[in-house]
């Protein structure tokens, strides 16, 4: 493949095809063992059929701890202040290793930011910290900041264009850089804005809706479309450097996954399983590899989709699939180092040694970041009643922040683990769910609630 330089605008009815789309995905995330991806609920009585119900992933592969690796002393690197959570995945190669938190947590405040989800739009951007301010973008494409230590609103704008509704425009999301904030949206906008006042500095339409948040690092912007077309925009004034077009995937899962930069190289994780590595400032492909399976058993199973953002650690990628891939790569030459059957809608997490990943079957694994061998699993809840297993429980995280591993959950939790063997240490009950990870900046928690509350922990 080569760059695609030229720049279409799609018709309204593309963006009018995801809106009728979205349902299904939720009616069928709803009748899955991973309804909480879509972020949807299925309020209605509906008959049964009786039974045992076993993991579609438990019929192919039951995941094990390897004897080699049992004993293995899990090593974590030493908690670190990260002084701002500025890109969606944390940093821009997503690589956070241990944040520094305190040991204990309380609510300090909480916040209304905005519109949150309903049936027909979600909250899907991570909130952004940067220079003692929250940022969040809402479900219906509003941007507001909040002060980091008192949860005051000091402003918000709108990004909705004159001629849509606001409800039709929920994806993308916001990255910081140098004092801006820089969005793109669900109306094929790329946009920046003053983080300190609120005001738009420059907006750019590039014609098809934006899948997810962009990364913003090194005087240029990356964000992937709807359509899977990767691009590089000028963080001055928003020019289209390059743009980079994968294989188009018409089904896919609501993912919050983002670019990682690392140096000169772009990781793009595309909807149809393809992970591409490109130069940052031509947009050519540099290695390419593909994280789909084939022969799954349900439709559901066979979504290829890369949901989870990707990670750049120590010279390597990590990366998993929806279909059921996770894989670690040489950054350099794109040689596979090793792979392992498990599928995840989740961003790997790396610090030191390991790589912890919770799994479509809500198991949160430990593994050995050199070789993929796993060294523990936990089972978390699975289903809000147990009994009949209806209601699958969504996961979201981890985040390793002051030596413990934070998921929230679809049943409003806010949830801690050992590190070192996965154990449960706390829970806290919250007002709603959560389907974004945490973030942490300063030694404090936050979190952004399917409602559209924000809270912060310290």
């Amino acid at each position: 493949m080569r760059p695609d330089h030229m720049t279409v605008r799609a018709p309204r009815a593309f963006r009018a095809r995801w809106c009728v789309f979205l349902p299904l995905l939720l009616a069928l995330g709803a009748c899955s063992t991973v309804s909480g991806i879509f972020g949807g609920r299925d309020d209605e009585k509906k008959d049964t059929i009786g039974g045992q119900r076993i993991s579609i992933l438990e019929l192919e592969q039951r995941l094990e701890v390897d004897p080699r690796i049992a004993d293995v002393e899990v090593r974590l690197p030493p908690p670190a202040t990260l002084a701002a959570w500025s890109q969606p995945g944390g940093t821009p190669d997503h690589a956070m290793r241990h944040i520094a938190l305190g040991d204990t947590l309380s609510r300090v405040w909480r916040a209304n930011a905005g519109a949150g989800s309903t049936r027909r739009t979600r909250i899907m951007a991570p909130p952004i910290i940067a220079g003692g301010r929250v940022y969040v973008l809402d479900a219906e494409s509003t941007v507001r900041a909040f002060s980091s230590e008192t949860g005051d609103r000091l402003w918000e704008v709108e990004l909705t264009p004159e001629d849509e509704r606001a409800a039709a425009g929920f994806g993308g999301g916001i990255a910081f850089m140098d004092g801006r904030l820089y969005a793109v949206t669900g109306f094929g906008t790329a946009l920046a804005i003053d983080a300190e006042t609120g005001a738009i500095a420059w907006t750019k339409t590039l014609g098809t809706p934006f899948r997810t948040a962009p990364t913003a690092v090194g005087g240029r912007v990356f964000a992937t479309s709807y359509d899977n077309r990767l691009v590089g925009l000028d963080a001055a004034d928003g020019t289209l450097i390059w743009s980079y077009r994968g294989i188009e995937e018409p089904a896919g899962v609501l993912a919050s996954s983002s670019p990682a930069v690392s140096g000169e190289i772009v990781i793009a994780p595309f909807s149809s399983g393809e992970l591409t590595a490109l130069r940052a400032d031509n947009g050519r492909m540099a290695w390419t590899d593909s994280l789909t399976r084939t022969g799954r058993l349900t439709a559901m199973s066979a979504l290829n989709d890369i949901a989870g953002s990707p990670v750049i650690s120590a010279g390597r990628v990590y990366a998993v699939s929806h279909s059921g891939r996770l894989i670690s790569v040489d950054l350099r030459i794109g040689e596979r180092v090793w792979t392992r059957n498990i599928a995840s809608v989740e961003t790997p997490w790396v610090a030191g040694d390991f790589l912890y990943i919770v799994t479509l079957d809500a198991q949160l694994v430990c593994l050995s970041a050199r070789d993929g061998r796993v060294r523990w699993i936990t089972q978390l809840p699975r289903w809000e009643d147990e009994d009949d297993e209806e209601d699958a429980i969504a996961w979201s995280g981890p985040v390793l922040a002051g030596g413990r591993l934070w998921l929230t959950s679809s049943d409003e939790r806010l949830v801690a683990a050992s590190p070192n063997d996965g154990g449960i240490l706390s829970e806290i009950e919250l007002s709603a769910p959560s389907y974004i990870r945490p973030a942490v900046a300063n030694d404090t928690l936050f979190l952004l609630l399917d409602d559209g509350t924000l809270e912060a922990y310290r």
